[in-house]
């Protein structure tokens, strides 16, 4: 097991200094990451993106653009053949056509391929013809990514910390009523590991729809494939210390262990550990509008992200000779077209106080971070309204739903973040005085200019901080 593990090390690593050599000297590849987690608009955001990259008349803030060096950007076939391609074409027409609609959400890994032909910048660009650079978008969930902090913990740590994180959760009652009554201990019990494992996962689609988000394992939420097979028929038990042969104690430990090598590890080596640059999208609204415990939750889980990048720059030699790591990451809260304008900086200051420990952690390593609010497809329209006398910021758009037109306040956001923080951060039940409310628009019908990609608020320095340094 240990030769050919080490053996299959050695293959990689020979595999991936070839790629490399070839990316340094001839066409080099920045490979994008971008996750989040559920409903924060992964899908929409990729589309929007490469539609304008492919049309940048709305890219005013990405500086290649202003300037006019690229040439030409083109979609090329994925250069990874085990991979399913993100259906941009599909996606696309879905936002775009004539009865828009939201595309469906991911669900599993998937890679993009976009080229440019760029002409050099400086001293010598006069004497230089266009280069290429490949981008490599890869779309992955962000349950997936949480995952990876489970290769650090055994079985047996992973259930404690995750009973006691769940022990007051009401949605955690039906199968705590059954963890709590049965002997671990006692000889395994297929029928009884399969029912523990669909309360357990019961529990963390319950969870995750009210707002948590340390709902891990990730592939129970999202189990393609692998729904109903043994490495996803698992569940935390309260016990400790080793347990005899055939119990089922032993039964869950060696799955949980089979998760890890067989469907955690291999995403860790195939797809996150080839990452360059990554963008973790957070509907930071979405939390507010559920509550305190929901934003501290989302403020742990953004930690709990960046304590599974490796950041650091990649100088070429390093990157040659000793492996990738992330050099920039973008935090970025998603939505921003459902407040007015006026919001949008007190938006992006809550993003950058909720992922401020991750990324001072990111920064210490090395690796350069931001946080903005942007918005991928601008779906509303801004007014003022009269209300009591004040004159309130509102945003009019079509609602999902009824399919109406509707204007939309969603409250004033603090201008401090700590008014959201700190009682988040206390436990508290519910915010004091002020009540946030949440609304999902659908797709605006958009008429395109020859030249643009679809509306958006700034994707374009989204894309600058991203991939500007290479362009």
């Amino acid at each position: 097991m240990v030769i050919s593990s080490l053996a299959d090390s050695i293959v990689r690593g020979v595999e991936s200094v070839g790629d490399r050599v070839s990316e340094t000297f001839f066409e080099p590849v920045i490979r994008l990451g971008v996750t989040g987690l559920a409903r924060s608009g992964k899908t929409v955001f990729i589309t929007s993106l490469v539609a304008n990259l492919l049309d940048r008349g709305r890219m005013t803030g990405l500086v290649a653009k202003q300037e006019g060096r690229i040439t030409a950007s083109y979609l090329q076939p994925q250069p990874d053949d085990t991979v399913p391609r993100f259906d941009f074409e599909s996606h696309l027409s879905a936002l775009t056509g004539p009865t828009p609609h939201w595309p469906d959400s991911t669900r599993a890994v998937s890679e993009l391929r976009l080229s440019f032909k760029v002409q050099p910048a400086g001293l010598l660009s006069g004497l230089q013809g266009p280069r290429t650079l490949h981008l490599d978008i890869v779309d992955y969930p962000g349950e997936w990514l949480l995952d990876l902090a489970l290769l650090d913990k055994s079985y047996e740590d992973w259930s404690r910390d995750t009973l006691e994180h769940i022990a007051n959760r009401p949605q955690a009652e039906a199968f705590l009523a059954k963890a709590r009554v049965i002997d671990p201990t006692a000889s395994h019990d297929e029928p009884l590991a399969q029912e523990l494992a669909h309360r357990f996962t019961d529990y963390l689609n319950a969870a995750r729809e009210a707002g948590f988000y340390d709902c891990t394992p990730g592939r129970f939420l999202l189990p393609g494939d692998l729904a109903g097979s043994p490495v996803l028929t698992f569940a935390p038990l309260p016990v400790s210390g080793a347990s005899r042969r055939r119990s089922l104690h032993r039964e869950m430990e060696r799955r949980y262990e089979a998760y890890k090598a067989s469907v955690v590890k291999p995403f860790f080596r195939d797809h996150f550990a080839r990452i360059d640059r990554q963008i973790v999208l957070v509907d930071a609204l979405g939390a507010i509008h559920k509550g305190p415990q929901a934003v501290e939750d989302m403020r742990r889980a953004m930690a709990d992200i960046l304590s599974t990048f490796r950041p650091g720059r990649n100088a070429w030699l390093n990157r040659l000779l000793l492996g990738k790591r992330v050099e920039r990451i973008l935090f970025a809260a998603t939505k921003a077209d459902h407040l007015h304008h006026l919001q949008h900086p007190r938006l992006t200051a809550i993003i950058e106080a909720l992922t401020r420990d991750a990324r001072d952690r990111a920064s210490f390593a090395g690796a350069e971070t931001a946080a903005l609010s942007l918005a991928s497809l601008r779906t509303t329209t801004e007014e003022m309204r009269h209300h009591n006398g004040d004159e309130l910021p509102c945003v009019r758009g079509t609602v999902l739903d009824s399919g109406k037109q509707a204007a939309f306040y969603p409250g004033d956001l603090p201008e401090d973040p700590s008014h959201l923080l700190g009682p988040a951060r206390k436990g508290a039940e519910g915010w004091l005085g002020e009540d946030y409310g949440n609304m999902v628009f659908a797709p605006a019908h958009l008429t395109l200019n020859p030249g643009d990609g679809p509306p958006h608020i700034r994707l374009d320095r989204a894309a600058q901080f991203l991939i500007g340094d290479r362009l």
